[in-house]
């Protein structure tokens, strides 16, 4: 077996003001060098992953970060952000936010609007460079698509630059998908068979070994999934 998984029934519930989450990435440089049981370690500048269900017109609350790229997946449901930056933009189902602190940083409320939980799946990066701008940025990755959300080199500006890179990828059923490299992925909804294992919704996938290379994804229904690559 060359992969590893954990999977959303192992993990305990934690979570903070409106919502309730499982943490599947924790990385020991948030941790400050410590380890937790079962979670797993992130990759390159990736250092967290959680999956979130806000409460009925549940919200975080404001609250800031800085020299911290935070990333939502919107999975179900919507939220309305609050904050100082892009104050009053709405997310629905199936788009992405993904906020650059930079060397200023930023404050945020991100508010469940609706009288039903969603699904929101929070990723946090270290940019290679934390003195750069705060900036803000919206994605709503296509259905049949592999989506690149996150990373690249400074020369482009369709998304924030880095050696970490993050792809959505909404695949219909009997869709493949693919990433070279040390990668992870996360089946946020649907399922699939990633390198020969079958795996369902809410499940985390890393190699099991530093010298493995690629996750490939094939869907057996249509399916969102996220891929964690280094380039």
């Amino acid at each position: 077996m060359d992969i590893l998984t954990l999977t959303y029934d192992q993990l305990p519930h934690g979570g903070f003001a409106g919502l309730v989450e499982r943490r599947f990435v924790m990385d020991e440089r948030v941790l400050g060098g410590q380890s937790m049981p079962l979670v797993f370690n992130g990759l390159g500048g990736f250092v967290y992953l959680a999956d979130a269900n806000f409460l009925p017109f549940g919200e975080t609350t404001m609250h800031g970060h800085h020299q911290l790229d935070v990333i939502y997946v919107m999975v179900e449901g919507n939220i309305t952000h609050a904050g100082s930056m892009a104050h009053g933009e709405h997310i629905s189902a199936g788009q992405v936010q993904v906020q650059r602190a930079g060397v200023e940083g930023f404050r945020h409320n991100e508010i469940n609007p609706d009288d039903q939980q969603n699904q929101m799946i929070q990723l946090w990066v270290l940019p290679d460079d934390a003195n750069q701008s705060a900036g803000y940025k919206v994605y709503t990755p296509a259905l049949g698509e592999m989506t690149k959300i996150y990373g690249g080199d400074t020369k482009q500006q369709q998304t924030f630059d880095s050696k970490t890179t993050l792809y959505v990828a909404n695949a219909r059923a009997g869709q493949q998908f693919s990433v070279s490299g040390p990668a992870m992925a996360y089946i946020c909804k649907g399922e699939g068979i990633i390198n020969g294992q079958n795996l369902v919704s809410r499940t985390l996938v890393r190699h099991a070994n530093s010298h493995a290379e690629g996750l490939s994804f094939t869907a057996t229904c249509d399916s969102m999934v996220i891929f964690v690559a280094l380039s």
